[in-house]
């Protein structure tokens, strides 16, 4: 049962899941918000545990930074694992000025620079969407929570340290509300297996302003976010 990135056996891991890119973070949201927690992978550090939510059986795990990597977890939490519902929680870069920092994103759809969809060989370009179901799950309860959202089109970028200076601009002229770097491959990912996947990010960080959250900030921020995630999954 174990594959080449995932040592859990059958059944350890949930159907439900989030997934932060950062494995510390995996842990963090294992020990504070999760009860009855077994940890089921540390293969490459990338951290996973399942426990429990409200009574809830729920699982987290780190995914790592970018598309290859979150493609590869996705891939074999579904394929070899029957996960059904994927979440990415993270942060992004808001290229929208009403769109501020500490606000969340849920991602309606991504668009990207990567050449990720060409592996699926359609005619032409298709479209990487999150599923509807848990996006208005997740809206109706952010309202419930007075939370400060926004639901639209998102960026998912191969390239972190961009040399062409200002290309977010061409992005935000077409609406795009912030650039991350995994949705898209999680979304394509999900569809081509018949599993369900939404991303929700903070915006932690404005290229519009400069802006950056401060760390202090961060894991209140953060928590909001990963609570509403873990409330509708």
């Amino acid at each position: 049962m174990p594959t080449p990135h995932i040592e859990a056996n059958e059944g350890e891991i949930a159907q439900s899941i989030l997934l932060p890119g950062d494995p510390l973070r995996a842990k963090y949201i294992a020990e504070n918000f999760l009860t009855q927690v077994v940890q089921f992978n540390r293969v490459r550090n990338m951290l996973g545990y399942t426990g429990y939510y409200n009574g809830k059986r729920v699982s987290v795990m780190g995914s790592g930074m970018g598309m290859p990597s979150i493609g590869i977890y996705a891939y074999e939490l579904i394929k070899f694992y029957d996960v059904k519902k994927l979440i990415r929680v993270g942060s992004a870069g808001s290229i929208q000025s009403h769109v501020k920092i500490k606000d969340i994103v849920m991602a309606q759809a991504a668009s990207t620079n990567s050449n990720f969809s060409k592996q699926f060989k359609v005619r032409g370009e298709i479209a990487a969407i999150s599923d509807y179901s848990m996006l208005a799950a997740a809206a109706h309860r952010a309202q419930e929570l007075n939370l400060v959202y926004h639901v639209g089109n998102i960026m998912s970028s191969d390239t972190f340290y961009d040399f062409e200076k200002g290309s977010w601009k061409k992005w935000a002229k077409m609406g795009v509300t912030c650039l991350e770097m995994e949705a898209y491959a999680l979304f394509l990912t999900a569809a081509s297996l018949n599993a369900s996947a939404l991303t929700i990010c903070t915006i932690s960080d404005s290229l519009i302003t400069g802006e950056s959250m401060p760390h202090s900030d961060r894991e209140q921020s953060l928590g909001q976010m990963i609570g509403l995630a873990l409330d509708i999954i």
